[in-house]
């Protein structure tokens, strides 16, 4: 806990109950939860926190690069804690995202793409996870 006081605090976040509940939950998942999911979640630990803290508190961890939202899923926003360069891949029969190092894939011709300046991307790819024996 005094480790997520200290990051918070480095990234100039009063910690409050809340945002240290949804802190915990949200910055050491890998799951890419939805705002609902980080909710349902934090609600187990902290009963009493509301919808608005919940959401308010992930924006704010957006706005301070704890977190970057991404919509992976169709129509949905989800919080990746991993705020480094990475892929991700979306495993169509289970829904569960991965995330690519960046390093593992070579995009190229985003150079070649005239009248357009490209500020950042990266790929989602969609398919199965094979079973590895």
């Amino acid at each position: 806990m005094q480790d997520l006081i200290a990051l918070l605090r480095q990234h100039g976040i009063q910690p409050t109950p809340q945002r240290l509940a949804v802190a915990a939950y949200v910055l050491d998942n890998t799951s890419h939860p939805t705002a609902d999911e980080v909710l349902a979640r934090v609600r187990r630990a902290c009963p009493t926190v509301s919808r608005a803290t919940v959401y308010n508190t992930l924006n704010l961890f957006v706005d301070k690069r704890l977190l970057k939202p991404q919509i992976l899923r169709e129509g949905t926003i989800v919080f990746d804690a991993n705020v480094t360069a990475h892929h991700h891949f979306v495993d169509d029969s289970t829904g569960r995202v991965y995330d690519i190092p960046w390093d593992a894939l070579r995009v190229t011709g985003d150079r070649a793409l005239k009248g357009f300046e490209v500020r950042e991307f990266h790929v989602v790819m969609r398919g199965r996870r094979r079973r590895i024996r």
